[in-house]
């Protein structure tokens, strides 16, 4: 619940409370002074809303009139204006609210654009998080949208204004993990048709589905079940290799990391051997792959291999060895 709800129900709770009991005691203190049970309650309703009435016989009557308006009146008074309080600070709170999430995503850049809040959606959003990059989630359903803890857009996942909305012309990565593999497959296609050069990734329920979603337009393709029954059988047959790379690639209680490292252009690397570079000798990080332009592997790369502009280097080492190396991949000397 929002801050300052739990007031704002409050105060109505009390001003309703209060309104019942002015009716109450309305009615009954007409009914003391000689009217039947209808006619009291009809004579506290009209003077409580000043609709008019006719006057009481006695001078009794009179004088408890008197307090039924003074009361009866502030009372109701009280009562509506705390019912349009709560409704318009409820309609300019959520208002406020929407625009400042629409402005904090405005100013995001390279972030990561995550379709479906299901249980693979919340999975990626907390590993991405977590390695610092910010998320957007986008679903249709308002009600899963209220507890995501991050920015967020409502509205049909294949609909250009929702994508727009999310920031995809600023976007690093979409990712499309809703329930079905023909909502993936419109969302890749959509993101795919919105910028051309956005790095897809695409959930794939079932095998068939994985070229389909391929030709549509997405970069990567996952099965979540595929991977989950052979990271089981990784643990059944090398649970210590298996553990290690989970350690290493999410736990982050070790001090080494994998890390991919893209050669620029101007990089003092690109053009030179493993050997030349020194690449461990001058960052202290192991490279343990190459791969190329063409987007081949070259595994436990020999020291003769050429790093190539454009080649993106696969390395271990701590968070400082890996910033060394990322530094010597990114800028010329």
């Amino acid at each position: 619940m929002m801050p300052g709800v739990d007031g704002a129900f409050r105060r109505v709770w009390l001003g309703v409370v209060a309104m019942t009991l002015i009716l109450v005691l309305g009615t009954v203190g007409y009914v003391v002074l000689g009217y039947g049970f209808l006619d009291a309650l009809y004579q506290t309703v009209a003077t409580v809303t000043t609709v008019g009435y006719r006057h009481p016989a006695t001078g009794a009557g009179k004088a408890f009139t008197i307090v039924v308006v003074l009361v009866g009146v502030s009372t109701a008074l009280y009562t509506f204006g705390v019912l349009l309080e709560s409704l318009v600070e409820g309609h300019v709170r959520d208002l406020l609210g929407r625009r400042r999430m629409e402005r904090r995503i405005q100013d995001m850049h390279d972030h990561v654009i995550i379709c479906g809040w299901g249980r693979v959606g919340r999975a990626i959003a907390r590993a991405v998080h977590a390695a610092g990059t910010d998320v957007v989630v986008v679903d249709k359903d308002a009600t899963r949208l209220e507890v995501v803890p991050y920015p967020t857009v409502h509205g049909e996942v294949g609909d250009d204004a929702v994508l727009e909305a999310a920031g995809i012309g600023r976007a690093r990565v979409l990712v499309a993990a809703l329930n079905t593999d023909a909502d993936n497959l419109y969302v890749t296609v959509s993101g795919r048709a919105i910028k051309p050069d956005l790095f897809i990734i695409a959930r794939a329920r079932t095998e068939s589905s994985e070229p389909k979603l391929m030709r549509a337009g997405a970069d990567r393709v996952v099965n979540p079940q595929r991977i989950g029954g052979e990271r089981m059988a990784a643990f059944a047959l090398q649970p210590h290799v298996a553990e290690f790379l989970d350690v290493v690639m999410h736990d982050g209680s070790l001090e080494f990391r994998l890390e991919e490292v893209p050669v620029a252009p101007a990089s003092p690397l690109a053009g030179r051997t493993l050997r030349d570079a020194h690449i461990r000798d001058r960052t202290g990080a192991l490279v343990l792959a190459v791969r190329d332009g063409d987007g081949e592997f070259a595994t436990n790369p020999p020291p003769e291999t050429v790093i190539q502009a454009g080649s993106i280097l696969i390395a271990v080492g701590t968070s400082e060895q890996v910033a060394a190396l990322v530094a010597e991949a990114a800028v010329a000397e």
